[in-house]
């Protein structure tokens, strides 16, 4: 900073394409009263390790792992011409690998919710971190709460960019806290 001498975080910026992730292991509140900590965190650290590296063979990237959720991105900092495609794959994949981890210890689902569109990527002047920023994530976070346990919603902008890839079946109408 010119007026004090300290580090500033490079503040750079750009719009972006992505397809943002956003999961949640369900009913993680009931399930951690039961446990002592330790097997939570243990628990959690194993389910969120295996998670984190199905969204990496995909080529995302893990944006923020928040108390039982995780966020990700496909398409920033490193973009690819299929970037939705490989979201939706990813979050079959970890639908896969939590389904996977309920036959060594307490039952867990998730629920998935997936985005695209234009956000804002770049670092964050509080923390320096790598984020996005928009509301495609709003989008994706809501899309997760109205799913069911295992299941994976996505918007229509990541169905229209992966119908000829992937077979979706129709959820119906839902209607999402705080949207229109």
């Amino acid at each position: 900073c010119s007026h004090c001498g300290a580090p500033q975080a490079s503040t750079t910026e750009e719009r972006r394409i992505v397809t943002v992730l956003f999961a949640d292991i369900v009913g993680f509140t009931s399930l951690a009263e039961g446990m002592d900590p330790e097997d939570v965190k243990h628990l959690v650290d194993r389910a969120f390790e295996r998670l984190a590296r199905d969204i990496r063979a995909f080529g995302g990237a893990v944006d923020k792992v928040l108390g039982d959720g995780i966020i990700a991105l496909f398409g920033a900092p490193i973009a690819h011409e299929d970037d939705a495609e490989r979201a939706v794959r990813a979050a079959l994949r970890m639908q896969e690998t939590i389904a996977s981890l309920n036959d060594a210890g307490p039952r867990i689902r998730m629920r998935i919710g997936l985005n695209t569109g234009e956000v804002l990527v770049g670092t964050t002047t509080a923390g320096g971190d790598y984020t996005a920023m928009g509301d495609v994530m709003n989008s994706a976070q809501r899309l997760q709460t109205l799913a069911d346990p295992g299941q994976t919603l996505v918007g229509a902008a990541t169905r229209n960019a992966t119908g000829d890839a992937i077979a979706y079946l129709p959820a119906g109408e839902m209607t999402a806290r705080g949207r229109e």
